[in-house]
């Protein structure tokens, strides 16, 4: 089966679906990452815009990601894009590998890449004869999901309607989220080693499972 997994930024993919990538992989699926945005100066030095892309490589590496694309549109810069540029990029990605099931950001997320990312990958996923595509996930990422504004409609609430069972993968997804340095926070953030535990628990009281992922499955096809 291929899988692709589109990213905001750099970290999300692990933060909301890192044990299920591994959990493919290990059983032997092709799952792909394509991370929208990039770094740059001088809102960011050039130390680390290099320690990034050595981050990103060692997560790949430590998931099992078979390949990753990067369209290195400006982080937290999306809106100042054409969202044509932005449909296109990932719509590209999408037809050159055809994957079978694809991993989104939530919609009503607080960053607003998160949310441009997720419009685009609608777009690039629209369904059609030629499409291989029969299931599409929203994840939800520690510090943007659940920082969202109040709900003021249905589609801004995150409700979790697929689980996948991690208890054998969080420590994968501990070592994936490790390699981010830069990104990992202190408890009791969420964004921390102990709030990414915290959340796979809970979601696996939910679930009637020791710890997993959870997901909102927005269209699938048989």
């Amino acid at each position: 089966m291929k899988v692709l997994v589109v990213a905001p930024h750099p970290d999300d993919e692990v933060l909301g679906c890192g044990g299920t990538i591994k959990k493919y992989t290990n059983r032997g699926d092709q799952v792909y990452l394509c991370i929208a945005t990039k770094a740059y100066t001088p809102d960011w030095t050039e130390e680390f815009i290099a320690n990034r892309k050595e981050e990103i490589e060692s997560a790949v590496k430590t998931l099992g990601i078979s390949k990753l694309f990067l369209l290195d549109f400006p982080t937290v810069k999306l809106d100042t894009i054409p969202q044509k540029e932005i449909n296109d990029s990932i719509s590209k990605v999408v037809k050159e590998i055809n994957p079978e099931v694809v991993f989104i950001p939530f919609g009503g997320d607080i960053n607003k890449d998160h949310k441009l990312v997720f419009e685009a990958s609608l777009v690039a996923l629209r369904p059609n004869l030629e499409s291989s595509v029969k299931k599409v996930y929203c994840y939800e990422v520690l510090s943007e999901t659940e920082w969202a504004k109040p709900a003021q409609k249905i589609e801004d609430v995150f409700m979790p309607n697929y689980y996948e069972d991690i208890s054998d993968y969080l420590e994968d997804k501990i070592k994936a989220m490790e390699c981010y340095k830069s990104e990992v926070r202190d408890y009791p953030h969420p964004r921390s080693l102990e709030g990414i535990k915290i959340l796979a628990q809970k979601r696996g009281l939910e679930s009637g499972l020791k710890l997993s992922e959870a997901f909102m499955l927005i269209r699938e096809i048989k």
